[in-house]
């Protein structure tokens, strides 16, 4: 997978995306990382990309002209579909399920927007899609890009050590993940639930389905109406005490 990302601080993706996994897939070749420095299409003496908004206001915004040169660029050498994405308040919330769609993609080039934000034309005419990592602002799109980064880069082949690592995690049947533990088994009189100890494999994996069903109902409510849930999860649930509301609209909603 090719994912490039188009800032005014190259630097500060360069640092961050050379260390952990990221730095390792990039090592390896199963992520093709390229880091854009958005100054290289600009043409003033100056490298100027920003400029003061038109009607007045406080702060700068980005300009049109060096982004539509380096998506353009961009696009002519992939010499296939690339979709380009805005990193920005205003877009759809990155969640797990827009994770898995964007790692189906073979190629990504994500905006880093900066200062006051963008030139309304490039939202317009030259990105496929704006993505938020949350109801809150950033000096700029550099670290949400990074954010999408990380959780895209698990997804692809040969990034993880273990195939099955992404498919255990928080999120991934729309449930948060089973608690964790690691020796010792004893510390301080906190042990490790002895059915971890067993060795049951079939035990242990009905132990971790109920303790994520236990731990979304308790921390993560909302997860549930759109969680990949069984006739067993509905069952374990109703044990819990789940309200019965939303058991009845969760049965209706699975027929």
């Amino acid at each position: 997978m090719i994912i490039e990302v188009v800032t005014l601080f190259p630097a500060m993706v360069e640092q961050c995306a050379s260390h952990s996994i990221i730095g390792r897939a990039r090592e390896s070749g199963a992520l093709q990382l390229r880091v854009v420095d958005l100054r290289d299409y600009t043409h003033d003496r100056h490298r100027t990309a920003d400029d003061a908004p038109y009607g007045g206001g406080a702060g700068m915004v980005m300009k049109v002209e060096p982004l539509d040169e380096a998506i353009t660029d961009l696009r002519r050498k992939a010499g296939e579909p690339v979709r380009v994405i805005l990193m920005s308040p205003q877009g759809r919330k990155l969640d797990q399920r827009l994770v898995e769609e964007l790692a189906g993609e073979s190629r990504l080039v994500l905006i880093c927007g900066h200062y006051e934000g963008v030139d309304e034309r490039v939202r317009e005419h030259l990105v496929d899609d704006e993505i938020s990592i949350g109801d809150y602002v950033l000096t700029g799109g550099e670290l949400p890009a990074l954010v999408l980064v990380d959780a895209v880069a698990r997804y692809i082949p040969g990034v993880l050590g273990k195939a099955e690592s992404a498919e255990e995690e928080s999120f991934r049947d729309g449930l948060l993940e089973y608690p964790q533990y690691t020796r010792p088994e004893d510390y301080r009189g906190w042990r490790v639930p002895e059915v971890l100890l067993s060795g049951h494999h079939a035990m242990i994996a009905r132990w971790r389905r109920r303790e994520s069903l236990r731990r979304t109902l308790e921390r993560r409510p909302d997860l549930l109406a759109s969680a990949r849930l069984t006739r067993d999860d509905l069952q374990m649930l109703e044990e819990m005490g789940a309200d019965g509301a939303l058991l009845e609209k969760l049965k209706a909603e699975r027929g």
